[in-house]
């Protein structure tokens, strides 16, 4: 290992949580709690660039630019009874739902960022919309799963984020 790396300065996969924009109606309104996830086997982000390729006829290589992006999170968790996030995404699953009923807001905590002030715990986050592109369930002889994709559907915004609950909900910090 070279000098100026030290193993305790390595950040742990845990130390970026992500948050589910769990919609509640009640009364004609509908609430949005932003609910730790929780019970997943697998939150691996790609950001699926793509690309604008050319060569000019005085160069001999090519020259490439990145153009856009199409990123999205491959997710695969075990189902636990009475969690609002999965029982969420197990819906849009089951029910087959399209457009905006399976469109749900990610936030992602970066815990490095973590801040007390005056008793309050706050940090940096990524917010982004996503759609719930579903995959298959039941994959497992051992546990209930799904799995699928968060395909971005809007720009990411870094946000401030602040918990009262140890890291079970935030709120965004307007």
């Amino acid at each position: 290992m070279g000098k100026n790396l030290n193993n305790g300065d390595l950040v742990q996969r845990a130390e970026k949580l992500a948050f589910y924009g769990v919609p509640t109606t009640s009364g004609g309104s509908t609430t949005i709690t932003y609910t730790r996830m929780e019970g997943f086997t697998s939150l691996s982000g790609s950001k699926n660039p793509s690309e604008y390729s050319r060569r000019y006829v005085d160069e001999t290589s090519d020259r490439v630019s990145i153009s856009g992006y199409a990123p999205a999170i491959a997710y695969e968790f075990d189902r636990y009874k009475g969690n609002a996030v999965l029982d969420d995404i197990i819906d849009i699953h089951e029910h087959e739902k399209i457009g905006g009923q399976a469109s749900r807001v990610i936030i992602q905590v970066d815990l490095t960022t973590v801040t007390e002030n005056e008793g309050v715990t706050e940090a940096t986050a990524i917010k982004r919309d996503y759609s719930v592109i579903p995959d298959s369930d039941g994959g497992s002889n051992d546990a209930l799963t799904y799995s699928g994709n968060f395909r971005a559907a809007g720009t990411a915004e870094t946000v401030t984020v602040t918990t009262s609950d140890d890291w079970q909900t935030i709120t965004i910090v307007e």
